[in-house]
């Protein structure tokens, strides 16, 4: 065993979270992954409720950092928005996240949240990378997507569409080039080769879409990284950034907005795609997906994409 800690923060309560926790410690006793220390940071109560309902293995107590964060796990409907799992999930994830400050654990694996039951419960953050961003004291943040498939990071990303033009700054952009350039460096063991996306149709075609935001804001930005000798070009078409030989020749895709890189990365890797915070103090990946209260404690979740989050965890604090 090696001396890697790592916890796996549980997700809402009602999800799949549970679930894909359970199973990726079977994994684990399959030796489908590396060696490393897992502990669950969640509810007992709940993962016992779900392995008697999925037909999954109970982990042992040791494997399970119990917060006791629910008035009544056994009121927990499965499928069902609650204040009361929107709470108990931000509480595991923050519980994590102090253990990973303190050293206690080297990085986390987060499951789903559910962001209506966040906002029921009265925690008004869009998502894990904000409440990390703020619990971490990180001013410099984005969400990487990384999968074998493609892998892209977000110059904006939890926001209306109406507010991306009112984000996307040159200095915002800056940001999002350096710390993919580093981070996708690190994780290839190489300089990455990157393309910045154009954020209208046709990368803008000179001016005759939107507010010259091509010109204005990515071309500069491009420009200024290749003259701190990072391997990026662009802006280029979004419509056609993606197709197959593209993807063969670049390591990372700077995406203005979310769906922009999002569409893609489900399309190809919906299963393996791997969440990833850069800008940190500590090591977090998460799963690609959402918490599919449709499929909530039937055994029917795929495994795949917090499997992938833990191998990528697993490398991530070997070389950090």
């Amino acid at each position: 065993m090696t001396d890697k800690k790592l916890a796996i923060t549980m997700g809402d309560p009602a999800g799949v979270g549970p679930e894909v926790c359970l199973m990726l410690l079977q994994q684990q006793k399959q030796k489908s992954l590396p060696p490393v220390e897992l502990t669950i940071y969640g509810d007992h109560a709940i993962l016992e409720r779900v392995a008697t309902a999925t037909g999954l293995p109970l982990p042992d107590e040791s494997q399970v950092r119990h917060i006791p964060s629910l008035p009544d796990a056994g009121a927990v409907v499965p499928g069902k928005v609650s204040a009361d799992c929107g709470r108990a999930a931000y509480e595991y994830l923050i519980t994590a996240i102090d253990a990973a400050l303190a050293g206690d654990i080297d990085g986390l694996i987060t499951a789903p949240l559910n962001k209506e039951a966040l906002h029921a419960a009265e925690i008004h953050f869009p998502g894990h990378t904000e409440i990390l961003a703020t619990r971490t004291n990180s001013d410099r943040t984005c969400m990487l997507q990384y999968s074998n498939e493609v892998t892209a990071s977000f110059v904006t990303c939890h926001c209306g569409y109406a507010e991306v033009t009112q984000l996307l700054t040159r200095e915002r952009l800056c940001e999002v080039i350096d710390l993919t350039h580093e981070a996708v460096g690190r994780i290839n063991k190489r300089p990455p080769r990157m393309i910045a996306l154009g954020l209208n149709p046709h990368a803008g075609e000179h001016g005759l879409f939107g507010q010259r935001e091509e010109e204005r804001i990515i071309l500069p930005e491009v420009e200024a990284a290749r003259a701190r000798g990072i391997d990026i070009s662009g802006p280029i078409p979004p419509d056609t950034a993606f197709i197959p030989s593209t993807r063969r020749n670049t390591d990372a895709f700077i995406c203005m907005y979310h769906d922009q890189g999002h569409i893609p990365l489900k399309a190809l890797a919906f299963d393996s795609a791997v969440n990833v915070t850069l800008g940190l103090p500590i090591v977090r990946t998460s799963v690609d997906h959402g918490t599919a209260f449709n499929i909530a404690w039937t055994g029917a979740a795929n495994p795949g994409s917090i499997l992938s989050a833990t191998r990528l965890a697993i490398d991530l604090c070997s070389i950090t």
